[in-house]
């Protein structure tokens, strides 16, 4: 039986530096892109952190599946205690070709379709953000300390709220929902750096509208929730990552979701 503690944590958190640092090798110099059959871009980072990722959560935990961005056809189902790994080795593809440094390695433990586990890895910017169930969350910066983080409470009557957008996607529902919230500042930024940057304390809301997968929020969601935030759906509904079988298309697919911090969501 997996158990979940500061051991592991630490384990997941080693690796995904790894896979950081074969990412910012590709960062360092000239590269190709691909486009995917979504038009979605991919490049040989992607490639390198995710071969990085899979070799050593195999070493791990070979008894625990791998669900990867770049690798849905291996994966057959969360085994039979319901745990299973969940993978974006270089989020923020589109971050990462215009090189702003907001792109992250994100891995994810999930059991029961909860993930219980979480480490975001910004190599560029040298930050790691990491949690686990009943350990907390934590921030670690170049020196590689863990301090906890905690996320903000709403802000005072007649502050703004502090929000965070997608730097590469715009829709004009989050004109009307920003309008709804009332006075605030919105601030762009990319990958799952966004509900991180909540968990610490940095802003108060992440609204998003439009397409994201599993693994585009899980390690994040991981770090939220332990930093006593929330990210449900705009029904104040839990997002949820059970996958009993085959990774479909539509399967890894979120709904449209918001990231609160702490106490800031209705219900």
């Amino acid at each position: 039986m997996l158990t979940i503690n500061k051991a592991l944590l630490k384990s997941v958190e080693q690796l995904a530096c790894e896979a950081g640092e074969a990412i910012m090798q590709v960062y360092r110099r000239d590269f190709a892109v691909e486009f995917k059959i979504d038009k979605s871009p991919l490049t040989e980072a992607d490639k390198a952190a995710h071969e990085v990722i899979a070799r050593g959560l195999q070493a791990l935990t070979p008894d625990v599946p791998i669900l990867s961005e770049e690798d849905t056809q291996s994966f057959k189902g969360a085994n039979a205690q319901g745990f299973y790994w969940l993978v974006d080795p270089l989020d923020g593809t589109k971050e990462f070709i215009k090189r702003n440094d907001e792109f992250t390695v994100n891995i994810a433990l999930i059991e029961k379709g909860l993930p219980v586990l979480g480490v975001v890895v910004a190599p560029a910017l040298k930050l790691t953000y990491l949690a686990a169930e009943d350990l907390g969350a934590f921030k670690a910066e170049a020196d590689g300390q863990w301090q906890p983080i905690m996320a903000s409470l709403p802000p005072l009557e007649g502050q703004p709220w502090r929000v965070l957008g997608s730097r590469s996607h715009t829709d004009s529902r989050l004109s009307a929902w920003l309008g709804e919230l009332g006075k605030h500042e919105l601030r762009p930024m990319g990958s799952s750096l966004k509900a991180c940057f909540i968990a610490e304390g940095n802003a108060d809301v992440y609204p998003r509208f439009g397409p994201t997968s599993l693994w585009d929020t899980g390690a994040a969601q991981a770090v939220v929730e332990q930093a006593g935030g929330r990210i449900v759906t705009f029904d104040n509904q839990p997002l949820g990552y059970a996958m009993p079988g085959y990774a479909t298309p539509e399967q890894v697919l979120n709904p449209d979701f918001v990231v609160w911090g702490r106490a800031t969501s209705p219900g």
